[in-house]
């Protein structure tokens, strides 16, 4: 979740949470419709629903299919709509049994029209509803049969079991934790940088088949790829649908890249401990001790939406953590700006305040939002936006300079003075460092361009 993308998950990023709403029984989704125009539904139509997963979110109901990744917030008389439909009642019998148990009138024939736009019904009376091809999925051979132990109750204490022997180990043996120096087991830079560049490249995707795994054990397909967090290249897996699963299972997929990451550094430690000190069997395991360990900082950054953030997302029960505190805080950045343009103009004080007074609080994004979905918004849009601020002037002030000494450095390095060790130092800084750089502007370019597209239409 991802990263868990999608938990990108990521996480990384796990990018997970694909939640569309809807207010009522007569959800606000806008009903979809075939070229040929919709099949009528009548008090007598009947409705056959795909395999729908429904799980309860405090007081509204989660609705969706885990195949396609599409999910629906719903009130617990649309949850119960949803159940007698697929029970096989006609619409007008679901109309009568929701208005003896609620005492409600509802309009079960916009509701059948909002699930179908969904992608929820297969077939409305005889007519066949047109469905949508889910969206593809990495490793589609691997079935949750296959991975079903991924989610076995055990798994979390055989990695607890595992941390807390090398969590001894390092008490007993302090001069096994690592440092930066350790990543510089050889005096070719070219061999450190190709040898850490295989070596974190390999645990990345390892990071990801993780969630992958995982969420594919609870039934989600899942997919892996490429994308960017701000000025940082990752490797994400969309678990979209994982929302629908259990709490342990949901949870189980997100933290599955970091239990990864620290399980592989728990064995590495053990093995260590049993390796002498100063041979080159040691300098290597050392070298990727630490190269496990160093992306676990980095999911601290919820703000990037790793995998913390979607575990933050989900204990907090909020629906779209990210897109409701970034517009929380652009209407708080507006908000600011429109009172120091009112002050600079030396506008009257009744004046500003009616310019940040009322009328602005029917704007605020958040106020929409149940109260501890609001609590928690406001104090990620904090996170959000000191700590996007931090990222980029770290950037700015350390490793773009940084990259580009090291890339000026390489260009001047090569030609026929420099000798074979020195150009191929160059080439290799040039390679992995710019190949680094470009591959992050692709990613970014071709990550940016459906959004531009959709904008466009």
């Amino acid at each position: 979740m991802t990263d868990t993308a999608g938990p990108a998950a990521d996480a990384s990023e796990a990018d997970t949470t694909a939640d569309t709403e809807a207010d009522a029984v007569g959800a606000d989704a806008a009903v979809g419709t075939a070229a040929d125009g919709p099949p009528r539904i009548t008090p007598t139509t009947r409705v056959l629903l795909h395999d729908l997963a429904v799980r309860r979110d405090r007081d509204e109901w989660i609705v969706g299919r885990m195949t396609t990744r599409t999910s629906v917030a719903l009130p617990a008389a649309g949850a119960r709509a949803v159940e007698l439909l697929g029970a096989g009642l006609s619409v007008g019998r679901t109309e009568e049994s929701l208005r003896a148990e609620t005492g409600e009138e509802f309009d079960i024939a916009d509701f059948v029209g909002d699930l179908a736009a969904l992608g929820f019904v297969a077939r409305i009376g005889d007519h066949a509803v047109p469905d949508a091809e889910p969206p593809r999925a990495s490793l589609p051979w691997l079935r949750p049969r296959h991975v079903r132990l991924a989610l076995h109750p055990v798994i979390p204490l055989l990695v607890g079991a595992l941390l807390a022997a090398a969590a001894v180990v390092l008490v007993r043996r302090p001069d096994l934790l690592p440092g930066y120096r350790d990543l510089l087991w050889s005096r070719h830079g070219s061999v450190v940088l190709l040898s850490g560049a295989a070596a974190g490249w390999t645990l990345l995707l390892a990071h990801e088949l993780a969630h992958l795994v995982t969420a594919r054990a609870a039934g989600v397909p899942g997919k892996m790829r490429l994308g960017t967090r701000l000025q940082f290249l990752v490797m994400q897996t969309d678990i979209s649908g994982i929302e629908l699963a259990p709490r342990r299972h949901r949870l189980t997929a997100y933290l599955a890249g970091i239990a990864l990451n620290l399980s592989v550094a728990s064995s590495l430690v053990l093995v260590l401990a049993l390796t002498e000190t100063g041979t080159t069997a040691h300098r290597l395991l050392a070298a990727a001790l630490l190269l496990a360990l160093l992306p676990l900082p980095f999911q601290c950054m919820v703000f990037t939406r790793t995998d913390l953030y979607f575990v933050l997302q989900d204990l907090t029960g909020c629906r779209d953590l990210y897109g409701d505190g970034l517009a929380y805080a652009r209407y708080r950045a507006r908000r600011s700006v429109r009172s120091v343009r009112s002050v600079s103009s030396m506008r009257t004080v009744r004046t500003v305040r009616r310019g940040v007074g009322a009328g602005d609080r029917d704007d605020d994004p958040s106020a929409r939002l149940p109260a501890h979905e609001r609590r928690a918004v406001r104090l990620y849009s904090v996170v959000l936006v000191v700590g996007t601020a931090a990222c980029l002037t770290f950037m700015a002030a350390v490793t773009l300079p940084v990259d580009v000494a090291l890339l000026v450095r390489a260009v001047r390095g090569l030609g026929p003075g420099h000798g074979l060790a020195g150009n191929a130092d160059a080439v290799t800084v040039l390679v992995v460092l710019g190949g680094v750089n470009v591959l992050w502007l692709v990613t970014w370019w071709r990550n940016r361009r459906p959004r531009r597209s959709a904008g466009a239409t």
